[in-house]
């Protein structure tokens, strides 16, 4: 293994070149590879850095720009992205539901399925592929953010077939296990076979998309899912119910839809990379695939993923011992609990951007810059976050009534949001920083952090309920877990935490 591939395992390890400190207004950066020198008409054209090195105007922008600046400025496209991507999974449950309940049931049954691998696609595996991208673009390694693309799709093309597998082979049994039965079975399996055989194109997708995100640019990726959302929202009603020359194919079709808006955004996001326009683009020619850079990226993607499963897991256990109260109480916990999940994809929006800046930083050697990014990103998520909490605290019925009007519902809601709401500014701050770790290539502390509020909000919801605790005491519960996530995420960092965990030999 080379020096430089050594080093890129160990982020937290000085560079293998001489660099100025941070803030010295100078960059210290690597050797440039002879191949990169003709490279200059990427995306940006490359500036020759201390050194020779070649580093794209992109890259430099990661680099050198005002941090917060930079962060909303890639934040927005991100942003629109979730916005859109929310609004296709709205407008299909629509049409859907003129099919019927059992329609709508189905699609529901099928929904955790399809979200848990959209999570482990854009925010967990993409993560490690955006971190590893912008940590060798950072340290000037261009060749091998080019040979990354490829190992990315091998591990993307890899994830989509397990889940096929899984899904095609025990579909009917984890949704017999969720409560389907009959028709909406019947329903659900019609739709989850559609999907999941598409699911290596999913994931395609997203990696694609993380790749380029990675280079600094969340605008492509933005521009492909807007354009092709625009073509989704009135194909999906087309296909479901029928309309001229499309057939009606009834809840497939909604399926359908889903799996040609993949497929067309892939070979859109792999033009833009074989165009030549990109800061990193696909090399067949000498291409062999090497087990650092799988490491590179499985290192964050896996752990990544495991904390995307904790997080599900602890909002499954806190639904039912929020059961144990009736039916209308889940309806109230769920109600309220939706709004944290909005959070995610809100954090998400700024998260993209913060992975590339903190990455690019950490490979080009300057630490004291990643870690201010860390922090001032996760700020401007904290402040968000908590001012959702605290609306949504100090007025829940105006949430709430948008979902029903049951009594017993609208109490359990409100008690929710009362005890948890004002915590969302420290959950927002946490999961800042887990995106920060990510781009590090750091996430050991973030995983202790999710298993931490795992434990307490199912210890903690146990231990209420055993010693004849209410539902807010279950509650509180689950506040203290969230608090815990976000405090020691934050004092992990501050303890140095990405610089001094010993690294993998």
């Amino acid at each position: 293994m080379s020096l430089a591939e050594r080093h890129e395992l160990r982020p937290g390890m000085p560079p293998p070149y001489p660099s100025p400190q941070a803030g010295e207004g100078k960059e210290g950066n690597p050797p440039a590879l002879a191949a990169e020198r003709k490279d200059g008409a990427r995306e940006g054209a490359a500036t020759a850095a201390p050194g020779g090195a070649a580093l794209s105007a992109r890259t430099r922008i990661l680099i050198e720009a005002p941090i917060a600046a930079t962060l909303i400025r890639l934040a927005a496209p991100n942003v629109l992205v979730m916005v859109a991507q929310a609004s296709v999974g709205l407008i299909e449950t629509y049409f859907v539901g003129r099919l019927g309940t059992d329609a709508l049931a189905g699609v529901s049954l099928v929904f955790p399925a399809v979200m848990l691998m959209q999570m482990m696609s854009a925010g967990a595996m993409g993560g490690g592929i955006s971190s590893s991208i912008a940590r060798a673009l950072g340290a000037g390694r261009r060749a091998d953010a080019d040979a990354l693309v490829l190992h990315a799709m091998v591990i993307a093309v890899a994830f989509g077939l397990i889940f096929t597998v899984a899904l095609l082979g025990g579909g009917r049994w984890l949704y017999g296990v969720m409560g389907g039965s009959g028709a909406a079975l019947d329903a659900a399996l019609t739709y989850s076979n559609v999907v999941f055989c598409g699911a290596v194109l999913l994931w395609i997708y997203n990696s694609l998309a993380n790749v380029i995100r990675g280079t600094g640019n969340m605008a492509v990726p933005a521009i492909v899912t807007c354009a092709g959302v625009a073509v989704l929202i009135p194909l999906s009603p087309c296909l479901i119910l029928g309309w001229g020359p499309f057939p009606a194919l009834g809840i497939a079709g909604g399926a359908f839809a889903v799996v040609a808006f993949y497929f067309v955004g892939s070979v859109a996001l792999a033009g833009y990379l074989w165009s030549g326009r990109s800061v990193v683009r696909v090399r067949f020619k000498g291409a062999a695939f090497r087990w650092p850079l799988f490491y590179d990226i499985l290192k964050v993607g896996v752990v990544a993923a495991l904390i995307t499963v904790q997080t599900n897991l602890t909002i499954a256990i806190a639904t039912g011992l929020v059961g144990r109260f009736g039916p209308a109480a889940i309806a109230g916990y769920g109600t309220g609990s939706r709004l944290e999940y909005l959070l995610i994809p809100l954090v998400f929006g700024l998260g993209g951007p913060l992975v590339a800046v903190v990455g690019t930083n950490i490979g080009a050697g300057r630490r004291e810059r990643a870690v201010r990014a860390a922090w001032i990103g996760a700020a401007i998520a904290a402040g968000l976050c908590e001012l959702i909490g605290l609306s949504a605290a100090l007025f829940p019925l105006a949430w709430l009534t948008l979902f029903d009007t049951d009594p017993v519902m609208l109490d359990a809601g409100t008690r929710y949001l009362h005890v948890v709401g004002p915590v969302y500014g420290v959950f927002g701050l946490g999961m800042g920083l887990y995106f920060a770790s990510q781009g590090a290539g750091r996430l050991k502390w973030p995983w202790i952090a999710n298993m931490g509020r795992l434990v307490v909000a199912a210890g903690g919801g146990w231990l209420a309920l055993r010693f004849g605790g209410d539902l807010s005491d279950v509650f509180l519960a689950l506040a203290v877990a969230l608090g815990a996530f976000g405090i020691v995420n934050a004092a992990a960092i501050a303890g140095g935490a990405w610089f001094t965990d010993k690294p993998r030999p």
